[in-house]
């Protein structure tokens, strides 16, 4: 008996540890797989969302960027960059990227064969580590020397030789170089408000047309508030600060929710946009793409504005009235634009008057 015994034994002791569970720890065996189970699938699951998530940035992604691609294969390029001796160009330093200074014209050419004069000068300038843009727009009426040509208002130098000669005569005027430039025309310029469905400006000058604090512009009434002069106190410096506004209006609608998280809206816009900019033809698709790739601006305090330096208005020996340079400031502006350094001028000058007080 003991013997039948071991041997019974022995067989249990090959049998399968399973076959001797209790019912209910067989049962709670089965739930730990199929919980098991459950996990690997809602793992498979999660995975396969967040792939179609990613695939659809991707998608999403790869559609902004073939429509930008698309819209600055429309823009239109020429040599608008001067020959010749220039300042030389703004370099790295302290690990960042060089600064950029980007010169916007807006022109008021009436037709063809009709140059036109420069009614909007800006000056963008991108900061080395990306983190701001300024925009300081130069007066149509400021009195300074136009290379070949003597001493004339600002905007004489584009009817005289088109952007080269601006660019020649703002470089020479700051001791800064011009990175890049870019043209609009005014026609563009309502297209371009229309296409992003208007902007809100802050207007600063009442006049009959525009009362002061927050007003909605649609493409035709931002080049009437962008034009208008004669009714406004400060006269050309008025209007200059309107024109930054306007800028930076664009640039803020441009990057709102309601257009860049609509394809269409922003593919619209983007394409609308570009056939009415010229750009110097260095500015390549891929120098606008590294450029604005490696932008850093978050939220609107990264958008400043100032005015170019003046210390007053006068009367030229030919009877024209004229914005008088202030010399000293425009030379620290200058070594500004040119070494990195608009932030500490920014933050010296910003409250300063439209005039200074010599």
């Amino acid at each position: 008996m003991a013997n039948d015994g071991a041997a019974d034994s022995t067989t249990s002791g090959d049998r399968s540890n399973a076959e001797y569970l209790l019912p209910e720890q067989d049962e709670a065996g089965e739930e730990v797989q199929a919980r098991r189970k459950r996990n690997r699938l809602a793992l498979g699951v999660t995975a396969g969302i967040l792939g179609l998530v990613l695939l659809a940035l991707a998608a999403i992604v790869g559609f902004y960027v073939k429509s930008a691609n698309d819209a600055m294969n429309h823009m239109q390029r020429q040599p608008l960059l001067p020959q010749g001796t220039r300042p030389p160009a703004p370099t790295a330093e302290d690990g960042k990227d060089a600064p950029v200074n980007i010169l916007i014209m807006g022109t008021d050419s009436r037709g063809e064969g009709d140059q036109g004069r420069s009614d909007v000068l800006i000056m963008a300038h991108i900061s080395g580590d990306r983190k701001a843009v300024y925009l300081i727009s130069f007066p149509r009426d400021m009195w300074v020397n136009v290379p070949g040509y003597g001493m004339a208002k600002i905007n004489a130098a584009y009817a005289w030789g088109g952007m080269p000669l601006t660019v020649q005569t703002v470089e020479e005027l700051t001791g800064a170089r011009v990175s890049h430039t870019s043209i609009i025309d005014f026609e563009g310029f309502v297209q371009v408000v229309d296409a992003i469905g208007g902007i809100n400006v802050y207007n600063h000058a009442a006049s009959d047309r525009f009362p002061a604090g927050y007003i909605e512009l649609d493409g035709e009434s931002a080049l009437a508030f962008s034009r208008e002069r004669y009714n406004l106190p400060n006269g050309d410096l008025d209007r200059a600060r309107r024109q930054r506004e306007v800028v930076m209006a664009v640039t803020r609608h441009m990057l709102t929710p309601e257009v860049l998280a609509d394809p269409g809206r922003f593919n619209n816009a983007v394409n609308t946009i570009a056939p009415h900019f010229t750009v110097n033809e260095e500015f390549t698709n891929a120098e606008m793409t590294k450029l604005a790739l490696s932008m850093r601006v978050t939220g609107i305090s990264g958008l400043r504005q100032l005015q170019a330096p003046i210390t007053g208005f006068g009367t030229s020996d030919d009877g024209q009235s004229i914005d008088i340079v202030d010399a000293e400031l425009m030379a620290e502006l200058g070594n500004a634009l040119q070494n990195d350094e608009m932030d500490a001028y920014w933050q010296t000058h910003k409250d300063d008057p439209p005039v200074r007080d010599r």
